[in-house]
């Protein structure tokens, strides 16, 4: 009897496969994203962009800034602010305290690279290691991490 070598991945690795999973759940009428916040090689909470709960989904016309940028009718980057989409690093964080779990010293594995705003939420959660898989236009996020002593890395 022969036994096929089982080939494990790394905890990393592990872990973004588990991110990309979770952004499936995305309910962003432009770009899914997914992030897992993570202690101890446990996972605390997971978190993906869409609209806030009660909210009608953005893939359903929840979002009207998204709609817009769907339509043509602004630019990529144009009215950021007036998106009412949360970001799937913020939801990850938000549903770690909605469930009153610490994320003080865990990791953070996201699909993508955060925004200058989530950054700052992050540093302030307590995360000390950030690691993601594609970068964000706003290269502001990964530098604020990096000045707060987060360690970064971008995994391939």
């Amino acid at each position: 009897m022969s036994f096929k070598k089982n080939i494990r991945p790394s905890w990393d690795e592990y872990f973004m496969k588990l991110a990309q999973v979770v952004k499936t759940r995305s309910n962003c009428l432009r770009r899914p994203y997914g992030a897992l916040i993570v202690k101890d090689h446990r996972i605390v909470s997971t978190g993906y962009n869409g609209t806030p709960h009660g909210v009608k989904n953005c893939i359903d016309g929840g979002c009207e800034r998204c709609l817009r940028r769907e339509r043509n009718e602004i630019k990529a980057h144009e009215y950021q602010e007036s998106c009412i989409c949360v970001h799937a690093e913020e939801n990850a964080i938000v549903q770690a305290a909605y469930l009153g779990t610490s994320t003080k010293k865990a990791t953070m594995y996201s699909t993508i690279s955060p925004c200058s705003s989530c950054a700052k939420t992050i540093i302030n959660a307590g995360i000390v290691k950030y690691i993601y898989y594609e970068n964000h236009h706003d290269k502001a996020g990964i530098n604020l991490l990096k000045k707060a002593g987060i360690d970064v890395r971008k995994i391939k």
